[in-house]
């Protein structure tokens, strides 16, 4: 196990953070799109968009379980495993006859984003970002005392 080690794990799941907040931003700016692809020479609404994000496969055990005996081990850090689309919530009928893809009983498909579930999941992966950044801080100002012992 490295020192930087810690740090690297802090910096994939600061890469994550920073993904997923990017996809939430791109469903709140497609909120109203319907007209996002074809599918079967029709138009389809946008599908609101989730990551999906597992821990990483290289890991080591820590030195504190060694030392107290226990078999664990520790993650190496988090990754993105998919950006997938939620084809389980359906598109929300509006009642629109004057907009121009509204269907015959004046009905138009819109994306099935959910601005309030968005804007909590957004909060959330502000969040852990802070967090993450305070733990990079913090780990930082470890290793420079750490440094400053051999002067």
């Amino acid at each position: 196990m490295s020192i930087f080690s810690s740090m690297n794990t802090t910096t994939s799941a600061l890469t994550a953070q920073r993904l997923r907040m990017d996809v939430i931003s791109s469903n709140i700016a497609n909120i109203d799109t319907t007209r996002a692809k074809q599918v079967n020479g029709e138009w389809e609404p946008y599908r609101r968009k989730t990551v999906t994000l597992s821990a990483n496969e290289g890991r080591f055990s820590s030195f504190l379980n060694k030392a107290m005996g226990k078999t664990s081990e520790v993650g190496n850090g988090v990754k993105v495993t998919k950006i997938g689309e939620d084809n389980e919530t359906p598109f929300k009928l509006v009642y629109d006859p004057s907009h121009p893809d509204a269907n015959e009983d004046g009905y138009v498909e819109m994306p099935n984003v959910d601005l309030l579930k968005e804007m909590v999941d957004l909060i959330s992966a502000s969040r852990s970002y802070e967090a993450n950044v305070t733990v990079l801080n913090a780990n930082k100002s470890m290793l420079t005392k750490a440094l400053e012992i051999g002067k």
